[in-house]
């Protein structure tokens, strides 16, 4: 088949990223449609293969992956694509439905993280929302951020071989995930998370781990890599960070 073809927003790592930690980790080919001519040339790329009227199954919103003839949107149903066929996810049906559902959570932590500074409407600035983006920050920062990590301590702790994998003892697409999430929880609240972390120290480890992985730390010192930034999901603003 043809080589994939990721289409996402240019200029911030956002759901885009998740999708290409597992590409490099498995070390294939791909097209990277934000990194393609401007940014104005990349955007309607990806606004065009929204718009496709020829599309049966169309994606609601980037990221999208095309392979071939085969057009998959969401995170989560691209990586459970790219881990059946890469080995980034177990050979058993019991164990790619609970990776999937390990992606499933970290999508649910992301969406969170991002409602911090979009509370109301994403449709809205930053700066049309603050008091109430101010409210949900402390309220993610105490509560829900510990919640999440707390939990996945617990399947690092549950996880019959162990190894400091969340499932079985090869890494998968979620262990990559999650290392994604925890950077950018790292990087929108510092201080927030480093408490968090204090309390989940397998997962503080694993984030090390997959960051030293020869392919990812290569991807990492990049120029594909996209740094953080305040026009993505993870954004530092120190007012957030009580």
């Amino acid at each position: 088949m043809a080589a994939y073809e990721l289409h996402y927003w240019p200029g911030l790592q956002g759901r885009g990223e998740f999708v290409r930690l597992a590409l490099e980790e498995a070390g294939v080919a791909y097209r990277d449609v934000a990194k393609e001519g401007s940014e104005g040339e990349a955007s309607v790329i990806v606004a065009t293969g929204l718009d496709d009227p020829g599309m049966a199954t169309p994606p609601f919103a980037p990221p999208f992956l095309r392979h071939g003839k085969r057009v998959i949107g969401q995170t989560a149903a691209i990586l459970l694509y790219l881990g059946d066929r890469h080995g980034l996810a177990p050979k058993s049906e019991t164990g790619r439905l609970w990776t999937h559902q390990l992606q499933l959570t970290i999508a649910d932590a992301v969406s969170e993280a991002h409602d911090t500074h979009h509370p109301i409407a994403s449709r809205l600035y930053y700066e049309d929302q603050k008091p109430e983006a101010k409210r949900r920050a402390e309220d993610f920062c105490r509560y829900r951020m510990p919640k999440f990590l707390g939990w996945f301590e617990t399947v690092l702790d549950r996880n019959p071989k162990g190894r400091g994998h969340l499932v079985g003892a090869r890494v998968t697409y979620a262990e990559l995930s999650l290392f994604q999430l925890v950077s950018g929880l790292t990087y929108a609240f510092p201080k927030a998370s480093r408490t968090a972390l204090r309390k989940a120290p397998k997962v503080a480890a694993l984030t090390k781990a997959v960051a030293a992985r020869p392919r990812i730390a290569a991807y990492l010192a990049s120029e594909r890599r996209i740094p953080f930034n305040e026009y993505g999901i993870f954004r530092h603003y120190p007012e957030l960070d009580p």
